[in-house]
């Protein structure tokens, strides 16, 4: 395994864990999501540049554009979140109350 795969699975890797195991505020699971899709934009990115083909170059584009319409949908629940509840904490959300 390369220096370069290896940066990019630990980032992604170190994503998943903050996400899975640091789950008190929403504002830090959208940001470790966050974090998630820049790995593997940089990773598809590089992987099309080392692959040298045209076929793969409009997927880390597309990749981009979804990580970009997953934040501001992430961004407008927080804000909603915030509104209703009070607080972005992911302990007072609770999806059995409307």
């Amino acid at each position: 395994m390369t220096l370069m795969c290896f940066s990019f699975s630990s980032s992604f890797i170190l994503g998943l864990m903050g996400l899975a195991f640091h789950r008190t505020h929403l504002l830090s699971a959208l940001l470790c999501l966050e974090g998630m899709m820049l790995s593997l934009f940089i990773a598809l990115s590089l992987w099309t540049l080392q692959l040298e083909t045209t076929t793969y170059s409009a997927a880390p584009m597309l990749l981009l554009t979804f990580s970009a319409c997953e934040a501001s949908a992430g961004l407008a629940l927080l804000v909603a979140t915030a509104r209703t509840h009070g607080a972005d904490l992911l302990q007072n959300l609770n999806l059995l109350q409307c």
